[in-house]
């Protein structure tokens, strides 16, 4: 049977490395890929049978490529600390590399949990991404912030869904936010681009709450479903006070 190499990107992640770990122990090899974690998160890893290497963090994009490059196997599953395979998926990903059937890789998609509750709808429910795929056939794109595959091939689907713990209470949420606003922010920065204060940080923020509560039916999830509306409402305001900050020479 093809070999798979398991690649799980850590930066402080002490809360979730251990399960992450077990969910992908039907794994040939597992590499934790760390940025330097400041919390338990290498102690923790280092109970496991895993290669450990530590990469100061650019960007997600540079950080899963280097790792890919390091990988013994020709099959790459990406795991998320924050993600779990459930016994349903590994079954899949299993038959999926003996017989790929033409395909490079494979989307998953995942059942999204926010602040301990599961989350149907607001966008949620469309939430898909290529784990599983085949190293000399797959790369990651190059974007910073919300990195996708580039595959030289077909793409399949799997079946079932894999479980996704993004965020463990508000505040993680609104750190990990700002810490994707402050990438994005750089990257428009990069590109020249400037702030149109009414319609950066008036319309569009207004416009992705409304989006994902009305369109994509977040309200159905009740309160949660609101809180998360208005974080993603957040998090475009926050790239473009990134942006502007910048813009002024100021940084943080």
């Amino acid at each position: 049977m093809t070999k798979i190499t398991a690649i799980i990107p850590t930066l402080n992640e002490e809360i979730h490395i251990d399960e992450a770990i077990q969910s992908v122990s039907f794994a040939d090899e597992i590499i934790v890929i760390d940025s330097y974690s400041t919390d338990r998160t290498i102690e923790i890893a280092e109970k496991h049978k895993v290669k450990i290497i530590k990469r100061k963090f650019d960007d997600f994009s540079s950080q899963k490529n280097f790792a890919i490059d390091q990988a013994k196997h020709p099959w790459i599953y990406i795991l998320d600390a924050d993600e779990r395979v459930t016994p349903d998926v590994e079954k899949e990903i299993l038959e999926a590399v003996k017989e790929p059937k033409d395909f490079v890789g494979f989307y998953v998609r995942r059942t999204f949990y926010f602040c301990g509750k599961r989350l149907d709808y607001g966008g949620c429910q469309r939430d898909k991404v290529v784990r599983l795929f085949l190293k000399d056939s797959c790369r990651y794109d190059g974007s910073p912030v919300h990195e996708t595959i580039a595959a030289k091939g077909k793409l399949g689907f799997f079946k079932n869904k894999i479980e996704h713990y993004s965020y463990k209470n508000y505040d993680h949420y609104i750190s990990k936010m700002n810490h994707y606003a402050q990438l994005r922010g750089k990257q428009y920065f990069e590109k020249g681009k400037k702030v149109n204060y009414l319609f950066h940080i008036v319309i569009k923020p207004a416009a992705r709450f409304f989006i994902h509560y009305f369109i994509r039916f977040g309200f159905l999830d009740g309160f949660p479903g609101y809180i998360f509306a208005r974080t993603q409402a957040y998090g475009v305001y926050s790239r473009y006070i990134k942006l502007w900050l910048l813009n002024r020479g100021i940084k943080e």
